[in-house]
C-alpha cells in the first residue's frame, strides 16, 4: 500500500515538472523600457493610457501610490482616475491635496454598487466609464492597479512596449509582494509558487492554450478588447476578477501575456499568520467554484502532492522510503526558484509541507466560512454570492 501510494505520488510530480507548464521556472520579467521606445501611433504620438485606481480605505498608502503614477516618465497622454469607493477614512482628501502639475489626477466619489455587482468591480466600472467619457480618442489603452502599489517610473512605457512589441491585448504582471515580517517570510512566496501552479504563465502566454490567469495588481488593457468583451460588465459580481477577466480576453481571441514585475511593488503588510489567513480564505473557495466535491479533491491533490512525500521520506521504509524521499526532493526544489526570486534562503523550502498544510486550511476555511453564511469579507464587506469562474478553462 506505502510503495502504491509512493508510485503514485511520483507519477503525479513527473507530470507536474515536465508536463505542467513549467510552472515551477522563476517566471518572464520584463526589461525596463525607455519612452522613445514606444511606437507613435498614426498622428505620431504615442497611445494614450488611462489609469484607474479604485480604494477604499487607503489613507496609509494612497499618497505614495498615487504620486508614483504621476511620475510615470511616459511620452503620451496619460491621466490618473481614482474612484474614492466610498471610503471611511481620509482617502479621498489625501488624494485631491496632493501636487499634480501635469494635471494627470481626477478623484471620483463612487456611489452604492447597483444589485449584482461586487464593490471592488462596481468601483473599477465607474473609473472606466469615466474614462471613456474624457477619452480623446478610440484607441489606446486602460491600466489597472491597486491602491497600495508603488510603480517605477518607466513601468508604464514598459507595459505599453511589450502591449505593442508583441501584438497582445493585454499585460498583466505580479507585483513585488511585501516579505518582512517573519510569516511574509514563512508564507508570501508560496502563494506565488501555488498560484504559478493554478495559472502556470507559460500556458497562460500560449494563444492555444484555454488557461487564461492575470494579476489584478498590474492589468494593461486595450480599450477596444475591453469594448469587444462587454466592458466591466461582462465581469459583473466576479471576485476573481482579474482572471476573469483575463479568460473574457483569451476567449474573444486576444493575446495575453504574464508575468512578475521588477516596476511595482506591493506595500501592503502581512504582520501576522492571521492575516494571510484572510487574504487566502477570501477567495479559495471562489476558486472552487463553491463546490464541496472539489474541496474534497483539493484537500486530497494537496496531501498527495505537498504533505504524503515528506510523511514517506521520513517515515516509510525500503522501496516507498526512498520513492517518497525522492518526490520529496523534487517538490523541494521545486520551490527554489521562487525563493530566489524573494531573496530568502533556501533552507525555507524544507517548511513547504508545513505550509502547504496552513493554505489548506485556510482554504477548508474558505469553505466554511461560505456555508455559514459569511462568504467573501473583504473592506467591511460580505459577499454571499458571486460568479464562481477561476479562468483556467472557462
Amino acid at each position: 500500500m506505502l510503495l502504491a501510494l509512493a508510485v503514485l505520488c511520483a507519477a503525479i510530480w513527473v507530470g507536474l515538472l515536465f508536463f505542467h507548464g513549467r510552472f515551477w521556472q522563476k517566471g518572464p520579467i520584463l526589461a525596463p523600457a525607455t519612452p522613445d521606445q514606444i511606437i507613435s501611433t498614426a498622428d505620431g504620438s504615442a497611445p494614450a493610457v488611462t489609469i484607474v485606481v479604485p480604494a477604499r480605505d487607503e489613507a496609509e498608502s494612497i499618497e505614495v501610490a498615487l504620486s508614483s503614477l504621476m511620475a510615470q516618465d511616459y511620452p503620451g497622454p496619460l491621466s490618473i482616475i481614482l474612484v474614492n469607493d466610498r471610503s471611511a477614512d481620509n482617502t479621498g482628501p489625501l488624494a485631491r491635496a496632493l501636487p499634480d502639475p501635469a494635471n494627470r489626477l481626477h478623484v471620483l466619489d463612487g456611489v452604492a454598487p447597483q444589485p449584482g455587482w461586487s464593490g471592488k468591480l462596481w468601483a473599477v466600472s465607474q473609473g472606466v466609464q469615466e474614462a471613456e467619457r474624457r477619452a480623446t480618442q478610440g484607441d489606446g489603452y486602460i491600466l489597472l492597479t491597486d491602491a497600495d502599489i508603488i510603480h517605477a517610473p518607466q513601468h508604464v512605457a514598459t507595459l505599453v512596449r511589450k502591449a505593442q512589441t508583441d501584438r497582445l491585448h493585454m499585460v498583466s504582471e505580479m507585483v513585488e509582494l511585501q516579505c518582512e515580517s517573519l510569516a511574509e517570510r514563512a508564507l508570501v512566496p508560496a502563494f506565488v509558487f501555488f498560484f504559478a501552479l493554478l495559472y502556470p504563465f507559460a500556458r497562460v502566454n500560449d494563444p492555444k492554450s484555454r488557461t487564461a490567469g492575470a494579476a489584478g495588481g498590474t492589468i494593461l488593457l486595450q480599450r477596444d478588447m475591453l469594448r469587444r468583451i462587454g466592458g466591466i460588465d461582462a465581469l459583473k459580481g466576479a471576485l476573481i476578477d482579474d482572471c476573469t477577466l483575463a479568460l473574457c480576453v483569451k476567449q474573444a481571441g486576444g493575446l495575453l501575456y504574464l508575468g512578475h514585475s521588477q516596476l511595482a511593488r506591493s506595500i501592503r503588510p502581512y504582520p501576522g499568520p492571521a492575516d494571510i489567513w484572510r487574504m487566502i480564505t477570501r477567495t479559495a473557495y471562489v476558486q472552487l467554484r463553491f463546490s464541496p466535491l472539489l474541496l474534497v479533491l483539493t484537500v486530497l491533490g494537496m496531501l498527495l502532492v505537498w504533505i504524503t512525500p515528506a510523511l514517506l521520506g521520513l517515515f516509510a521504509h525500503g522501496p516507498a522510503h526512498w520513492i517518497g524521499a525522492a518526490t520529496w526532493l523534487a517538490s523541494t526544489c521545486s520551490f527554489l526558484p521562487t525563493l530566489r526570486r524573494f531573496k530568502l534562503s533556501p533552507l525555507w523550502a524544507l517548511a513547504l509541507p508545513f505550509i502547504a498544510v496552513f493554505y489548506t486550511a485556510a482554504t477548508v476555511g474558505s469553505a466554511v466560512n461560505h456555508h455559514r453564511g459569511r462568504g467573501v469579507v473583504w473592506k467591511n464587506r460580505s459577499y454571499t454570492d458571486a460568479i464562481p469562474n477561476d479562468g483556467r478553462t472557462g
